[in-house]
């Protein structure tokens, strides 16, 4: 009896050498497909990687020239501020007058701020007050610079301004969680005290002199204000009193008899 015939299902094993050649047309076939592919797209695609590198090349020359003005700028300040130390305002107010055109925003703001000390000096006030204000409503200045400006311009005009002048102008300055409640606060307190708010005065008065982040000359000053106008103004009477030279439970004087 003849025997069945039996299939596989394991394709028969192709030749070593037939293995190569179908990887080398493979290969072939590849190669002219990116032949013909930079046929058609290789201008374009070295084109677009002309203008990467162009692009690239630029940023970083503007950049580094950029930071080289940042750098000439800052110098300028440095030096400017090293004069007004020095108490030469008029020669630190001339060695910013280029800022005032060709610098950056942070720059041009702090040469106006320092003309402004400078003309301060010289007794101008309206000079200082004006270039304050510059600065104060610059929305291009740095913010902290802004409050700053508008701090020093109110500080310079107090005399000639109205007591609701002053507190419209840094009525938002003059609360315990601004960075400028020291400066701004007085300022407002005292232009309360003029308008005959005395309780209004009393509490920013009193605020000042509690929060220790202020400097002590200010906390005192504000601490006999809020005396004055009959607001407590100690939170430690204790350490105020050692902080003044007075020991507690005595009259301060040692060795007394």
């Amino acid at each position: 009896m003849a025997r069945t015939p039996t299939t596989s299902s394991t394709p028969p094993a192709v030749p070593a050498e037939d293995d190569i050649l179908i990887r080398e047309i493979d290969e072939a076939v590849r190669q002219d497909d990116a032949l013909e592919f930079l046929r058609k797209h290789g201008g374009k695609l070295l084109g677009g990687i002309v203008v990467l590198i162009g692009g690239l090349g630029g940023y970083m020359l503007w950049d580094n020239h950029r930071e080289s003005q940042l750098e000439q700028q800052s110098e300028t300040l440095i030096a400017a501020l090293d004069l007004a130390a020095q108490r030469d305002f008029v020669t630190a107010s001339e060695r910013v007058a280029p800022l005032l055109d060709n610098g950056s925003d942070g720059a041009r703001s702090a040469a106006r701020m320092l003309q402004a000390a400078a003309a301060l000096e010289q007794g101008q006030v309206d000079k200082a007050a004006g270039l304050y204000q510059q600065v104060a409503d610059d929305p291009a200045a740095p913010a902290a610079l802004r409050d700053l400006a508008r701090i020093r311009d109110v500080a310079a005009r107090y005399d000639t301004m109205k007591p609701a002048d002053v507190i419209a102008r840094l009525g938002a300055l003059a609360n315990p969680d601004s960075p400028w409640f020291g400066s701004a606060g007085e300022l407002v307190a005292m232009a309360h005290l003029e308008a005959g708010n005395n309780a209004a005065a009393g509490k920013i008065f009193a605020q000042i002199a509690k929060d220790e982040e202020q400097p002590e000359t200010l906390r005192s000053r504000a601490r006999q204000m809020a005396g004055l106008l009959g607001v407590d103004a100690i939170v430690d009477v204790e350490k105020l009193m050692e902080a003044e030279g007075v020991a507690a439970g005595g009259n301060g004087a040692t060795g007394a008899n």
